[in-house]
């Protein structure tokens, strides 16, 4: 018997950073650098660490919905997917792989918190395809979250992990990401 295939982990790179640009940052928020290296990279880095396939969609698209059913028509053999902007550089692989493995069971979608405030990635199981690759707009994956939540069907669960919570934003969020990062040392 073949195990069922692995959640692919999205990478969303493809916003504007207009609040990182109002804030006084320039260019993308993704290249500015976190500890000597660009921001998008070490979530790159943490992808790949968790052994999960991966997968960047950085194609421009409208809206982060439009982004979504884009990366999983590309990622379509999937065992379901995590949704992880490229702005949270401090994730844990660790956690990547908790997610992927709260997708097996009952639930079809799975999502961290940190000290009560819910974080991402977002994972979906394989049954989510057809709404996921049906998004458009910005609200991201927000509708089909909502409704699975409000039939039972999604995991919360707590994670010592800040980089579910740490998206860099403005420049203050990415000072605050670099004291974050230096201390976990």
């Amino acid at each position: 018997m073949n195990a069922p295939a692995l959640p692919t982990v999205i990478v969303l790179a493809s916003g504007r950073g207009e609040r990182f640009r109002a804030s006084g940052g320039e260019g993308s928020k993704l290249a500015a650098l976190l500890a000597g290296r660009p921001v998008l990279s070490h979530t790159l880095a943490a992808a790949q660490a968790s052994g999960l396939p991966w997968h960047v969609e950085d194609a421009g698209h409208p809206g982060m919905g439009d982004s979504i059913a884009a990366a999983v028509r590309r990622t379509a053999h999937a065992g379901g997917w995590l949704i992880l902007p490229g702005d949270l550089p401090l994730v844990q692989p660790a956690t990547l792989r908790r997610v992927a493995l709260a997708l097996h069971g009952e639930c079809r979608a799975a999502q961290p918190s940190y000290r009560g405030e819910r974080g991402h990635p977002v994972g979906f199981s394989a049954e989510c395809r057809d709404a996921l690759m049906g998004l458009e707009g910005s609200s991201g994956a927000a509708p089909v979250l909502r409704g699975l939540r409000a039939a039972g069907q999604v995991a919360d669960f707590e994670v010592d992990d800040v980089g579910v919570v740490t998206d860099i934003d403005t420049l203050e969020a990415l000072a605050r990401a670099e004291r974050l990062l230096l201390n976990r040392g």
